[in-house]
């Protein structure tokens, strides 16, 4: 069974909510939604409900149309149907696949207000912005966002929870592994090409057959591209053209999104929709470049220029090389050894993009170009704020690197430029930690904890 952080937040609501709100699991396809609520019920409640909405029989439907100004019939009929006896207070009812029944969506504002039971909503952001275009959003819900598992629930899922532990304390203590670092380093190549969606872990820890991980990841995408179809609405060949193009745009050495690539004439205003479509779908994280690197990050958003990263880097391997129906099991030894001749800086700074996205970093880089003086060029991978904001210094700069072999050029002039606007800046870089010259150059597992 796998652990999941999110477990912690669903008993933080329970334990602060007393029933005054419901909570409503969202995010990407396969991110294990359904599995945790369910988990939940029955670990923290004396009984549970759990009704599919994609499963459940269109009478159970349409008692939420019929029942909403009659709860007690409501849920003596929901009762009934499931033979579960329900405890007041002590009970949860889970609306799985919620956006497959938008009237019971909109009555959670009632049933939160009876208050006899707890209740528990779960959705794909695909198609719950989709369905709710005739209801009115209970105010009454307290979102969680579910993304794929990170680095620290891989290490969980492998039996090395001892291991992040030691991790996090060299990380406070700003000092490096040393002996442990190969094994850090060896168990984050792994994570890289497994990815963090639960089912591929899964089969991962049970197997630890690449061949069979793949095909859990391509049945993933292959259901992105349904839901592409499906849910898209007016927008299917540009967003599929985007979704289609990501490997390719991220194995160029300037990351940035090249709309050319879809179409000669393409421009930015034709395709934004489709962007936010993934971005909404959380298929993809978004990167949007900050005309200036000081607390100000989204008031200097330039939306026109953005990088756009998978939401899993495992997904990507598998989207990436897509010359047959499955990755070979070779291609996966020649990544976890470093030995395949591809441009390996698309799969870090991939994974470094999703370690920053689950830590609650909306991201951005900083991108300069100045013609006629070099000293004004500078590209940045990333920004990210400091959690307080004081009157200077807020901002730390992170640049990624794959290799040993590297400069910090744009690093050094943005700090020269820039100086009163940042904090600490980083490298992640795939030795151990050091500091040098003020940077301080962290071990690409240790993203996470920044």
């Amino acid at each position: 069974m796998l652990k999941r952080k999110i477990y912690s937040e669903l008993l933080k609501w329970k334990n602060q909510s007393n029933g005054t709100s419901a909570a409503m699991i969202e995010g990407a396809r396969r991110t294990g939604k359904s599995f945790i609520a369910e988990l939940f019920a029955k670990q923290e409640y004396q009984s549970y409900v759990l009704i599919d909405f994609s499963k459940a029989p269109q009478q159970v439907k349409d008692w939420f149309e019929l029942y909403m100004e009659d709860i007690d019939t409501l849920l003596f009929n929901i009762r009934l149907h499931y033979n579960v006896k329900l405890v007041e207070r002590h009970s949860v009812i889970i609306f799985d696949e919620v956006q497959d029944c938008p009237k019971a969506r909109a009555g959670i504002k009632h049933l939160v207000k009876d208050g006899r039971f707890d209740y528990i909503e779960t959705g794909s952001l695909i198609s719950i912005k989709r369905n709710v275009k005739n209801i009115l959003i209970p105010s009454e819900e307290y979102l969680i966002n579910m993304l794929p598992m990170d680095f620290e629930e891989f290490l969980w899922a492998t039996d090395n929870e001892m291991l992040m532990q030691y991790i996090k304390s060299c990380f406070e203590k700003r000092k490096p592994l040393g002996d442990f670092h190969r094994k850090a380093m060896d168990l984050f190549r792994q994570y890289l090409i497994v990815g963090g969606m639960p089912q591929a872990v899964q089969v991962y820890v049970d197997t630890h057959d690449f061949d069979k991980v793949d095909l859990v990841k391509r049945q993933i995408l292959n259901l992105y591209r349904n839901d592409i179809r499906k849910y898209a609405e007016g927008l299917e060949m540009r967003v599929t053209s985007i979704f289609d193009a990501l490997p390719g745009q991220l194995q160029k050495h300037e990351k940035k999104f090249r709309l050319t690539a879809l179409k000669a004439e393409a421009r930015m205003r034709d395709y934004e929709d489709a962007f936010l479509w993934l971005d909404d779908a959380k298929i993809i994280n978004c990167c949007y470049n900050s005309t200036e690197p000081n607390v100000g990050l989204r008031l200097n958003e330039e939306r026109t220029t953005l990088k756009c990263y998978m939401g899993d880097t495992g997904l990507l391997i598998s989207h990436a090389f897509n010359n047959k129906n499955i990755v070979d099991e070779a291609i996966y030894q020649k990544l976890m050894f470093q030995k395949l001749e591809i441009n390996e800086g698309m799969l870090i700074e991939n994974i470094v993009a999703q370690m920053l996205t689950a830590s609650g970093h909306k991201l951005y880089f900083f991108s300069k170009y100045d013609e006629k003086s070099a000293e004004n060029r500078m590209e940045i991978d990333f920004l990210i704020q400091k959690a307080s904001i004081t009157s200077r210094h807020n901002i730390s700069p992170l640049e990624v690197k794959s290799t040993n072999r590297y400069t910090t050029t744009s690093l050094l002039k943005l700090r020269q430029k820039y100086g009163q606007y940042l904090s600490t800046p980083f490298v992640l870089h795939t030795a151990d930690l050091k500091e040098d010259n003020g940077i301080v150059y962290l071990p690409i597992y240790m993203t996470g904890l920044l």
